[in-house]
């Protein structure tokens, strides 16, 4: 049976399948993929989103970087559903430092996320399946972020000549790093060092990794794979 759900909002991220990344700032793709089940064992249907883009349009939802409501990086040209999901065209402002920034990250594929920021108005659970099913969401605001939530979307085609040189744009020194997991993996300083040092097994040694739950730790061990994977020159 289908009931109202509570209003706290909530985000979910997915990756971005994105069909282009213009060199003006210019991207398109989907933020959310409909009758898929995502990592947090949810399913978003198609029409979940139609009361809310009728309401606000696609200026009323901001583009934001990892969630952050002082960060904004540029602003969402067109939001519309279709038969695959949330098709959604961007413009990044690259006159913002920030917004150059993920605009590089996004085409040498270190950056290739987007999460919804939503409330649930109406849903159900399955509680012998334990999948939510969401049928109506109150979307305010979608981010590029970092990490997945549907591992099955992934970016299609990315219009640039000089993926090697982004790559090589963003290596980090091992202390660069160590900063990059504290305020990007949101960890501490001791899991940080314990991290580069120990890998796996030195995050969950610390004492205070008893705050990270399994989906936390899996959503932020993703984001440091992704880091080291573009700073191994440096650390070699």
């Amino acid at each position: 049976m289908t009931r109202t759900m509570s209003v706290l909002r909530e985000k979910k991220a997915v990756p971005a399948e994105l069909s282009s990344i213009g060199e003006d700032g210019l991207f398109e793709g989907y933020a959310c993929l409909f009758g898929k089940e995502d990592l947090g064992r949810d399913i978003i249907r198609k029409g979940a989103f139609a009361k809310s883009l009728e309401r606000r349009g696609a200026k009323g939802v901001k583009l934001l970087y990892q969630h952050d409501p002082a960060q904004p990086v540029g602003q969402w040209l067109a939001i519309r559903e279709d038969a695959t999901g949330l098709f959604v065209r961007g413009q990044l402002a690259l006159d913002v430092a920030k917004a150059r920034e993920v605009h590089s990250m996004m085409k040498a594929g270190i950056l290739d996320g987007l999460s919804i920021g939503f409330r649930t108005i109406r849903g159900r659970t399955d509680k012998k399946a334990g999948v939510r099913h969401l049928s109506e969401l109150d979307l305010w605001e979608i981010s590029i972020v970092t990490f997945p939530m549907q591992p099955d979307a992934r970016i299609s085609s990315i219009k640039t000549d000089d993926r090697a040189a982004h790559h090589a744009a963003f290596t980090f020194s091992k202390r660069e790093l160590e900063r990059k997991l504290m305020q990007d993996a949101g960890l501490t300083r001791s899991q940080a060092r314990g991290l580069l040092a120990e890998g796996y097994a030195g995050l969950n040694g610390k004492q205070d990794a008893a705050r990270f739950t399994p989906q936390s730790t899996l959503a932020n061990l993703h984001r440091m794979t992704l880091m080291v994977r573009h700073a191994t020159r440096k650390l070699a």
